[in-house]
């Protein structure tokens, strides 16, 4: 068994809201095991004995259409990479001190070089920003409410989608779901 967490876009924003109650059934009416949500920003825990990554995602994302009436792309990562993401430090501790939002961006595999070098051309006095693997770690000097940046300015930069989760929320996810010793 490997245990996955699906980073769902478009849960409980937009007037998209979804119950977490109604999202773990969703999931277990998918033969997926073990299922929890965490927090209710459509973050979905749960267990396959699959291995097929892009299967599981398709999977997903027709199920949740069908059953919600809209798309929610999804972004799966094993306990393993959300660990990975969690301990991994793509900036200058003195920078992360200072910082008031730092996020992470989950896309569906990394970026064109050109697509990066948009998004990096974003950085600036209040912003700066690093693509490791699949991922985009964002540093902000604001709240994330005062800054100019969001998801649909990534979006438009990058040509692609993306789910923004807060470090906390990553590193806390980390702890409770240890990576799996398989």
């Amino acid at each position: 068994m490997t245990r996955y967490v699906a980073f769902l876009r478009a849960i409980n924003v937009g007037g998209h809201v979804v119950k977490m109650e109604v999202l773990r059934a969703l999931f277990e009416s998918m033969k997926l095991r073990k299922v929890e949500t965490f927090i209710a920003s459509g973050n979905v825990i749960f267990e396959t004995s699959s291995q097929d990554v892009a299967a599981i995602r398709e999977k997903i994302e027709k199920s949740l259409h069908k059953a919600l009436g809209y798309e929610v792309v999804t972004f799966l990562r094993t306990d393993r990479e959300v660990a990975d993401i969690a301990r991994y430090t793509p900036f200058p501790d003195s920078d992360l001190v200072s910082a008031l939002t730092f996020c992470v961006g989950f896309l569906a595999a990394p970026p064109p070089a050109e697509a990066a070098q948009r998004v990096l051309s974003l950085k600036g006095e209040m912003n700066d920003f690093h693509f490791h693997g699949s991922e985009l770690y964002w540093l902000g000097r604001q709240k994330q409410s005062e800054l100019t940046f969001t998801n649909a300015v990534f979006e438009k930069a990058a040509g692609v989608r993306a789910t923004f989760r807060g470090m906390n929320t990553i590193r806390k996810l980390a702890a409770k779901y240890p990576a799996s010793l398989l």
